[in-house]
């Protein structure tokens, strides 16, 4: 009998996924005890029992996609989820599974051991906050924030989800503005630094930032905007490369920050640009705040 090529491409990412997970293995094994970090060998540990994942802990066999609450809106054709004390849409209208596998991995970023999670007790947005999110996709961070935030300013370049903002934050419609456009170092027809969209008198509090490895492009296009605020706080995420990390916190610490990264790693190997290479584990969130 023929294999599909859909059945071909599965083996293969199978194939591929198991030869990850025993390079990762393999190298973690290899290293002397005394260099072996604590959520290293966490890591180690889960991978012996486990299939090879993104969020290698423990606390991710609690999350089945199966277990999200959906619902279909008729009036804007797409499904949601109650999120945070509201509805969070889904930029398709026609997938509820994938709705709710997309949904799922939103609430395994943010788990409280989650790598990738923004906020801490200690590290969290305070009441009448002036907040920008770069890369809000579905905005479950600015969901989240909304009943206590001043204003939001969610940056999203991609239409679909766009158009699932608006009906997302519709109840909170006077103190969200949508802003369909990339942030980076330029501004160009479709993109925009911050220290172009935001003038001298604007002020901000909180920046949540997730732009699928262009970070060091948003802090190179925000000189301004960061030399003139004090007590700055930056939430970025920093697993998209393997450099990301370093880089990241370099730029600023340059910039007077203090840094600190959110506990445990990430196996990030999605993404055709990724190179996926020892030391394998990546620090997932840096959150940083200027004194």
């Amino acid at each position: 009998m023929k294999t599909s090529l859909i059945e071909r491409l599965t083996i293969s990412k199978k194939k591929r996924l198991q030869r990850l997970k025993n390079n990762v293995m393999d190298y973690l094994s290899g290293l002397p005890a005394n260099e072996l970090k604590d959520g290293q060998q966490h890591v180690l540990e889960f991978l012996k029992s486990h299939d090879i994942t993104v969020f290698p802990y423990e606390f991710t066999t609690r999350y089945k996609a199966e277990d999200i609450p959906i619902a279909y809106d008729p009036a804007c054709k797409l499904y949601f989820t109650p999120w945070e004390g509201g509805n969070l849409y889904y930029k398709n209208g026609v997938q509820k599974k994938k709705a709710q596998r997309y949904f799922n991995s939103l609430r395994l970023e943010q788990d409280i051991q989650s790598p990738h999670r923004y906020l801490t007790n200690e590290f969290n947005v305070s009441e009448n906050d002036v907040i920008v999110d770069v890369g809000a996709a579905e905005g479950n961070f600015s969901l989240s924030v909304v009943a206590k935030a001043k204003h939001i300013y969610l940056f999203e370049p991609l239409p679909d989800w766009v158009k699932a903002l608006e009906v997302t934050f519709a109840p909170w419609k006077h103190k969200v503005t949508i802003v369909q456009k990339f942030i980076s170092d330029k501004t160009t027809e479709n993109s925009i630094t911050l220290d172009d969209y935001f003038n001298e008198n604007q002020q901000i509090n909180f920046i949540k930032a997730d732009v699928e490895g262009a970070e060091a492009s948003l802090i190179s296009g925000a000189p301004k905007l960061i030399q003139r605020h004090k007590n700055l706080k930056i939430a970025l995420t920093t697993y998209h490369s393997q450099e990301d990390a370093t880089l990241l916190e370099s730029m600023l610490k340059a910039h007077g920050f203090s840094t600190q990264f959110s506990d445990g790693y990430m196996l990030y190997y999605y993404g055709r640009q990724n190179v996926v290479k020892p030391p394998y584990l990546r620090k997932a969130v840096l959150r940083a705040i200027k004194g």
